[in-house]
């Protein structure tokens, strides 16, 4: 096999995050669920905006902020996400590749909008996230460049794209292609709503060989398998997967690749501002670490470091020097 131009190719929601200041108090009057995200229209997002605090923008969504802590740490990283030819969209794609980050989906004009989503943060550092999703759920098939998807170690997918089925048909040809040139697919399952969604997708992936390194929460995790308790889940779903990678919380992470198993504690933090991000920058870390051909244990410390980052500034991309915070670890 030959060696990969990039060590990763990330596919996901193409987002500018907007994020702000808000109490539970204006939660409340909003009908909003802390600590959720939920998916909203144009007509809403405009709305909300103009109720909300002073704010500031930030390109960001999942696999995007996946794709800049990657790109932080010295991986060669790629991203897929669909923007519209707007001011938004333009954003994106100029933050994105400053950062290093190689964009590989041309803007469109008959897409609507370029996707936002309106952040929360309440003062107890939770954030409450309200997406529009606009150009970013217009990605289809089309748009994957297969040699680009042969020519990566890994191939990591957003589970928050599997909710609309233009974007679901693209990410299958996207994990045929990556088969295909015996790479690597690695998938995040986004959010418990997301699970309740697809668990029967997401389960025949598994059951087809489709997925060879699983990230999760632990209430995706319990979503996932029925399991309220973290250890029986994390049996329950280890067995299904070459590697199984579930983070929870405070408590550290665990990963699991057939009969080695590895866990680290939380790295310690001096103040959490905004928990924006903390999985997509684990993921970013242990990949990382995974790219670089590192042990399960220094991989899952390299998550650590990265979400520890990520979780004392407000925004979902790293503010502080990954690379110099990993120390020799890559």
């Amino acid at each position: 096999m030959t060696q990969p131009r990039l060590d990763v190719l990330a596919i996901g929601n193409a987002i500018v995050d907007v994020i702000a200041d808000a109490d539970d108090g204006f939660l409340a009057e909003q009908s909003l669920d802390k600590g959720s995200m939920r998916l909203i229209d144009e007509a809403e997002a405009e709305r909300l905006y103009g109720l909300m605090g002073p704010g500031r923008e930030a390109s960001g969504g999942s696999a995007g902020n996946t794709a800049a802590g990657l790109a932080a740490l010295g991986i060669r990283t790629g991203f897929i996400g669909q923007v519209a030819d707007d001011q938004l969209g333009a954003i994106y794609r100029h933050d994105i590749q400053t950062l290093g980050v190689d964009f590989l989906v041309e803007p469109r004009r008959d897409v609507g909008a370029t996707a936002r989503c309106l952040i929360l943060v309440t003062p107890d550092a939770q954030r409450t996230m309200n997406t529009f999703l606009g150009a970013a759920q217009k990605l289809d098939a089309s748009a994957i460049d297969h040699a680009a998807v042969a020519d990566a170690g890994i191939l990591y997918l957003e589970g928050y794209l599997w909710d609309p089925e233009g974007p679901r048909h693209a990410m299958e040809a996207a994990i045929d292609a990556a088969k295909a040139a015996g790479r690597k697919v690695a998938f995040t399952l986004s959010d418990t709503f997301v699970v309740d969604r697809h668990r029967a997708d997401f389960l025949r992936l598994m059951d087809e060989g489709r997925i060879d390194i699983l990230f999760a929460n632990a209430m995706e995790l319990a979503a996932m398998t029925g399991e309220d308790d973290f250890d029986a889940g994390v049996a329950a779903l280890a067995p299904k997967l070459p590697l199984l990678v579930v983070t929870h919380g405070d408590q550290g992470a665990v990963a699991v690749a057939g009969e080695e198993r590895a866990r680290v504690a939380a790295e310690p933090i001096e103040r959490l501002v905004d928990t924006t991000g903390a999985g997509d920058l684990f993921a970013a870390g242990f990949l990382a670490g995974q790219a670089r051909g590192l042990g399960l244990e220094q991989s899952l410390k390299l998550g650590a470091i990265a979400a520890a980052e990520v979780i004392q500034h407000y925004g979902a991309r790293p503010e502080k020097d990954l690379k110099a915070l990993a120390g020799g670890l890559l």
